[in-house]
């Protein structure tokens, strides 16, 4: 075989290198509940935030409820795509965004991209972290 021709089980081996492919393991009810809250809490924090960069002073209690949206939608479709999980929760946020703040489209879309901008930095900021916190010493 020549280096410029390479046959179909050739091509999908390569592709195993580079796709990560996570299989969510079953868990007990209490780690399910576990994950939904400390996804609501974070989406719920980085709700405000963002509704606050984008808006100035809101009432902190309606993050709660926008928060909880992307929790529920991360948790049910977990063993999804990853882009579909992003692409549903993005459409949820928007609607929850919308309804729960009373905004026009254009700035409810704004908040929602501000949204994901804020989760994606905390995101990787802990995962990073405990990255780095694994490679310590003992």
């Amino acid at each position: 075989m020549s280096a410029t021709t390479l046959s179909l089980p050739h091509l999908l081996e390569l592709q195993s290198l580079f796709v990560l492919q996570i299989e969510p393991g079953a868990g007990t009810l209490t780690q399910f509940l576990g994950t939904l809250v400390a996804g609501w809490l974070l989406f719920s924090f980085t709700a405000h935030v963002a509704a606050t960069y984008v808006l100035g002073d809101v009432p902190w209690k309606r993050a709660f409820v926008v928060g909880v949206v992307p929790a529920i939608v991360t948790v049910a479709l977990v063993r999804y795509n990853p882009l579909v999980i992003i692409a549903v929760g993005l459409l949820a946020d928007f609607a929850a965004v919308h309804v729960v703040y009373h905004l026009k489209y254009r700035t409810a879309g704004l908040v929602v991209v501000m949204h994901y901008v804020v989760s994606l930095a905390l995101v990787l900021l802990a995962a990073n972290l405990l990255a780095l916190l694994s490679t310590a010493p003992v």
